[in-house]
């Protein structure tokens, strides 16, 4: 064999080999991300002493008239209810005066996840699939209510950067658990939500819009308020009653979780009623969970609340 020919040989096996290290180094390199990205999530998991602050800080009309500061403080388990490469799911548990625990708001966190929900108005979601190249490296967070129906969802990127560890998302949303009884002259918040990590647990901070929104027309802005959850970290011990506690009820809630699952394997609406019988769902749960209701009473139960996609007509009446 002549030189020429060694020669170009051992040009394609060089090159061969720099696309192979720098595909394998690429593929290292969004490993350790993801890796970074789970470590981060999962730091939100733990026992939290917790204060909330809000308070509105800008309004467009001058008769507008600003509402009270909202405060309020908890403690709080978070707890990892799954925790697979790809998908983290963290439950989070009120403790009440040391003695009771409710179960309270829950977060899945799930990357490059292409199935999203977003909240219209009136109770009414709008499920959808994002396209493959918009969810690169990026993981949603989806957060449902105390009985596990959906609140809202965004994707974005978890960013680590100059020793900080973030991930920021805007995303409309129904009322807050605080205004939704009192107030009825706005129907949609847009959340902005920003998580980040710190030395002594994490910081809940949001931006968030308060909207009037109505078929045809466009988005009015009613206000704006300034959110600051702030979740310090504490000894395991003081939230024991709440590991207890989900270890007594965690299968009842799994069944609810399935039971929902379903319902949410949809393309486009879905309408959920506030109440049926005038009780809204979380108070159906109640006998439910100490009866340890099984899969089909629950998902039974779940359906009438749901509004029918085909002829628009309410179930449950």
């Amino acid at each position: 064999m002549n030189t020429l020919k060694i020669d170009h040989i051992m040009k394609k096996l060089e090159s061969y080999l720099f696309m192979t290290l720098l595909f394998l180094g690429m593929v290292l390199q969004a490993q350790t991300k993801q890796e970074q990205d789970r470590e981060a999530i999962l730091d939100m998991c733990g026992c939290y002493d917790i204060t909330f602050k809000y308070t509105e800080t800008f309004a467009p009309e001058i008769d507008y008239e600003k509402k009270l500061e909202y405060t309020a403080a908890a403690l709080e388990l978070a707890l990892p209810i799954v925790n697979e490469d790809n998908k983290i799911s963290i439950q989070h548990l009120l403790v009440v005066n040391d003695t009771m625990v409710i179960k309270h708001w829950r977060q899945d966190w799930e990357y490059e996840n292409r199935k999203v929900f977003h909240y219209d108005k009136d109770n009414n979601w709008v499920f959808q699939t994002l396209p493959e190249e918009q969810v690169e490296g990026q993981w949603t967070q989806k957060v449902f209510q105390v009985d596990d129906s959906p609140r809202y969802s965004g994707s974005a990127t978890w960013i680590h950067a100059d020793g900080k560890h973030y991930w920021e998302n805007k995303s409309d949303s129904p009322l807050p658990r605080r205004e939704y009884t009192k107030r009825s002259d706005y129907n949609v918040m847009a959340r902005g939500n920003r998580q980040e990590i710190t030395s002594f647990g994490w910081v809940h901070e949001q931006d968030n819009d308060k909207i009037v929104r109505k078929d045809g027309e466009e988005d009015v802005l009613l206000a704006q308020e300034k959110g600051m959850n702030i979740y310090t970290k504490v000894a395991d011990e003081k939230c024991k009653i709440a590991k207890d506690w989900w270890r007594d009820h965690k299968d009842f809630w799994a069944n609810v979780r399935t039971s929902w699952d379903t319902v949410y394997n949809r393309e486009g609406d879905l309408t959920l009623q506030k109440s049926v019988d005038k009780k809204p769902l979380f108070m159906h749960f109640y006998p439910m969970e100490k009866m340890n209701a099984g899969p089909a009473e629950i998902a039974e139960t779940i359906n009438k609340f749901v509004v029918s996609q085909i002829d628009g007509d309410e179930q449950g009446k």
